[in-house]
């Protein structure tokens, strides 16, 4: 599975404390990350993480767009809620998950439940919406 995660300043710690917790379950998926948020995350956790932009240079964009190619299969934006001028990318992001069907979580607790999931194997459906991915030689 492809993660994405972005978080705003404000969460960026709650992002990285979530992903050390939770290491052993995402050290099994390719995980793509905005650049400071990914940088802070693989220092403290040790995963290879694929950087992008920083938010303010376009990484919440260039995932939007991975998003829209069905290359990605989670997404985790810890948002700040109460920086209201930064929730518009958060909408971005989410409804490009919704017209993907893509699971999507802007909180740690709906997060929780996602990586639970992703433990127990059940979003091998993704593999069914993309499977170019699934199995690379079919394709």
């Amino acid at each position: 599975m492809n993660i994405a995660i972005m978080a705003h300043d404000g969460k960026k710690e709650l992002m990285v404390q979530f992903c050390i917790a939770y290491c052993g379950i995402l050290s099994e998926h390719s995980i793509v990350a905005t650049n400071a948020t990914g940088k802070l995350v693989a220092e403290a956790t040790g995963l290879p993480i694929n950087l992008y932009l920083t938010a303010a240079q376009g990484g919440v964009q260039q995932i939007g767009t991975r998003i829209a190619y069905n290359e990605i299969d989670l997404v985790m934006f810890f948002a700040d809620p109460t920086r209201p001028e930064m929730l518009g990318q958060v909408n971005e992001i989410s409804r490009l998950c919704d017209v993907c069907n893509i699971p999507f979580a802007a909180n740690v607790a709906t997060a929780e439940v996602l990586v639970q999931g992703l433990r127990r194997g059940d979003f091998a459906w993704r593999d069914i919406v993309n499977p170019k991915k699934a199995n690379p030689q079919k394709a």
